[in-house]
C-alpha cells in the first residue's frame, strides 16, 4: 500500500499526525458526510447540480473506458469573477508569518459551519504507477459537485483495477493527501480567499476558492512534495519520447500555463516521427533509476487553443469558464473562444492521445527550460550542471490569465518562476540539487524562447522545428561568444549578436535580475529558498564574461577613434 490513511495503532498514526492533519481528517468522518464511491455518481451529482449545463452536443467519447454510462455528455460550470490560480492567498506552515495554531483555529470554525450541510467525500490516486502512488481525498459542499466530479476526472478515480494496483505500489511512509474544502467561504483578513498548506503532513484547506485549478494544483502542490521528499524530481512541464529507426530520444519542457509546454508535448510534427506521451503537465523523475511517472491521467487544457468544432473537443469531459450555444440541431455546445472570460478551461479525456503511456522507464535526453526572456535567443544549449540547474531556478517568464492577480501585481513584468512551478512548499535547493543531479548524469539541458525576441515572436513552428533538429542530431550548436557555456544554433530571421550595443545592454540588464533574484533567496522568506553558494558563482561567472567582452568591445572602439 502507498500512503498512509489507517493507522495500526499508536504508532503509526505519529508518523503523520500534526495539528492541521488530524483537524483535517477528523471532517471525514462527520455524519453529513457521503463517500462518492464511483465517477459515475459523481457525474450524475454534477449534472444535477445548481448551474450546471449539459453539453448535449458534446457527448463523452467511448465514455465505458471512463468509468461512465452510455449517454454520458460532457459539463460546463461557470464561475464568477475568479478564473485564476491565486498565489496572494497561498499560505504554507514553514514560511515565515504563517502561524500554525493561528490558522488551525480559523479552520476548525470554518469545519464547524459546514456542519449543517451535507458534505461530499472523493477519493482518487495520484500516480498512475506502481513505482509512485498517492490516494487523495477531497471533501467538499454539496452545489459543488462539478468541482468533485472534474478533480475525480483529472486523477485517477479508484476502480477495481487501480485499486489492485495500488495495493502492491511502492511504500511511501507518508500519509494520504486529505484536502478540505469550502468554497463559500469568506472572510475579511483573507479577500482572495484562502489556500492553506500543511505540506510535511499532506493536508490542505481550500476556502473560498471556486476555480478548479486551485483544486488540481493544490493536490499536486503536495503530491510533488511527497515526491521531493522521497527522491524523485518533481515536475511542471511535458514529456515525450520520440521512437527513431536508430533508438529512442525523450525530452522533458517545463513551463508555466501558455508557455508552449503542451504544444510541444502534443505536436504530431506531420507525422513525421512515432511518439510515445508521458504528460503536458504532472510527472516525476526517480533520480535514482530515471524512471518517470505520470500524475495525472487527463489534460486540463485551455479551450481557446481548440475553436469551435475542432475535431479535439469530443474528447471534452468537464469545461469551466466558458460560453454555451444551441445550434439548429437543438443541442448546446461550448463557446471555446476566451470571449466570456480569459481563462476557459476544459478536462480532456486520455483518450484523446493515442499514444499515450503512464510511465518510461527510458532516461531523459533533453531537458528544456521554456522562457519568454525576450533577451534570449529561440535556442541555448548549456553547458554544466550547475549553470543549467541554476537557469531553472531563474527561469523567466510572464504571468498567465490562468493567475489571479493581487492588487497592485503588474502582469506585464518579466519575473523568475524557479523550476516553472510556483507550487513548491518546500526549500529551493531541494529542486536545485535534484535537476542538477540529472543534468550532471547526461541529461543536455537547453533554453528554449517561446516568446518574442527583440520584438520578433517566436513561432511554435520554429521552436518546433528546433526540437526536431535536437532530436535527429542534425543541430548544429557553436560557442556563444563571449561565454564558455552557452551555446548557440543559428536559426533564421533571428540574430543574437552581443556586439550590437542596444541588445547587449537589454541582455546584460536581464541577465542582471537572474543574479539578484538568486541573491535575494538569501533574505526572502528568512532565507528558506537559499541556494548554495555554487549557484551564484555559476550566474556570476557569465557576468564576468559580459564585464571582460564590454571591455574589451570599449578599447576597440576607442582605438577606432
Amino acid at each position: 500500500m502507498s500512503t498512509v490513511n489507517k493507522y495500526d495503532g499508536r504508532k503509526g498514526f505519529d508518523q503523520v499526525k500534526s495539528q492541521v492533519r488530524v483537524t483535517v481528517q477528523t471532517a471525514l468522518y462527520g455524519n453529513n458526510v457521503e463517500l462518492v464511491k464511483t465517477v459515475s455518481q459523481a457525474h450524475h451529482l454534477a449534472k444535477n447540480s445548481p448551474g450546471t449545463i449539459e453539453l448535449t452536443g458534446i457527448p463523452v467519447y467511448e465514455p465505458e473506458k471512463l468509468g461512465l454510462q452510455e449517454g454520458t455528455n460532457a459539463l460546463l460550470f461557470n464561475d464568477g469573477t475568479a478564473f485564476g490560480r491565486c498565489a496572494a492567498a497561498r499560505k504554507i506552515i514553514g514560511e515565515p508569518g504563517v502561524n500554525a495554531q493561528d490558522y488551525a483555529g480559523l479552520i476548525r470554525e470554518a469545519i464547524y459551519r459546514t456542519r449543517y450541510q451535507k458534505m461530499f467525500h472523493g477519493e482518487a490516486l495520484v500516480g498512475l504507477d506502481p513505482e509512485f502512488m498517492m490516494k487523495a481525498h477531497l471533501i467538499i459542499p454539496e452545489n459543488h459537485e462539478n468541482i468533485l466530479y472534474s478533480w475525480l476526472l483529472n486523477f485517477q478515480y479508484i476502480n477495481e483495477r487501480y485499486a489492485e494496483m495500488y495495493k502492491s505500489s511502492k511504500n511511501i511512509p507518508e500519509g494520504d493527501i486529505i484536502i478540505f474544502a469550502d468554497p463559500d467561504w469568506s472572510h475579511p483578513d483573507h479577500p482572495y480567499g484562502l489556500t492553506f498548506f500543511d505540506p510535511e503532513h499532506n493536508c490542505a484547506v481550500l476556502l473560498g476558492m471556486k476555480y478548479f485549478g486551485e483544486y488540481k494544483k493544490g493536490t499536486l502542490t503536495l503530491a510533488w512534495g511527497t515526491a521531493a521528499r522521497n527522491g524523485y524530481a518533481a515536475c511542471h512541464g511535458g514529456m515525450k519520447r520520440y521512437n527513431l529507426d536508430d533508438g529512442k530520444f525523450t525530452i522533458a519542457a517545463f513551463g508555466l500555463s501558455g508557455s508552449g509546454k503542451s504544444t510541444i508535448t502534443h505536436a504530431k510534427h506531420d507525422n513525421k516521427y512515432d511518439v510515445t506521451i508521458l504528460h503536458d503537465d504532472a510527472f516525476i523523475v526517480d533520480i535514482e533509476n530515471k524512471t518517470s511517472v505520470a500524475l495525472e491521467p487527463t489534460y486540463f487544457d485551455k479551450t481557446a487553443d481548440y475553436p469551435m468544432g475542432c475535431e479535439d473537443n469530443k474528447y471534452l469531459l468537464t469545461t469551466q469558464n466558458n460560453g454555451a450555444i444551441m445550434y439548429d440541431d437543438g443541442k448546446i455546445y461550448p463557446v471555446t473562444e476566451d470571449i466570456r472570460n480569459g481563462n476557459g478551461r476544459a478536462i480532456k479525456s486520455r483518450l484523446w492521445t493515442k499514444n499515450r503511456v503512464d510511465r518510461l522507464d527510458e532516461p531523459v535526453d533533453a531537458l528544456f527550460w521554456i522562457m519568454k526572456d525576450p533577451t534570449l535567443p529561440p535556442v541555448l544549449k548549456i553547458k554544466g550542471a550547475e549553470l543549467g540547474s541554476v537557469m531553472g531556478a531563474t527561469l523567466a517568464t510572464f504571468r498567465t490569465s490562468a493567475e489571479r492577480l493581487a492588487k497592485g501585481v503588474d502582469p506585464n513584468q518579466l519575473v523568475a518562476e524557479p523550476y516553472a512551478n510556483p507550487f513548491r512548499t518546500y526549500p529551493l535547493h531541494v529542486d536545485y540539487e535534484l535537476f542538477k543531479s540529472l543534468i550532471k548524469d547526461g541529461v543536455d539541458c537547453y533554453i528554449i524562447n517561446t516568446g518574442e525576441f527583440m520584438g520578433k515572436k517566436v513561432r511554435p513552428e520554429d521552436t518546433l522545428g528546433i526540437i526536431e533538429s535536437i532530436v535527429e542530431k542534425t543541430a548544429e550548436f557553436k560557442p556563444w561568444e563571449p561565454f564558455n557555456n552557452f551555446e548557440i544554433m543559428e536559426w533564421e530571421g533571428f540574430d543574437a549578436d552581443l556586439y550590437e550595443k542596444s541588445y547587449r545592454r537589454e541582455f546584460i540588464a536581464n541577465f542582471q535580475k537572474r543574479v539578484q533574484f538568486v541573491n535575494s533567496r538569501e533574505t526572502e522568506k528568512n532565507g528558506i529558498d537559499s541556494l548554495p553558494s555554487e549557484a551564484l558563482k555559476a550566474l556570476k561567472e557569465v557576468m564576468n564574461e559580459l564585464d571582460e567582452f564590454v571591455e574589451k568591445i570599449e578599447k576597440q572602439e576607442q582605438k577606432g577613434a
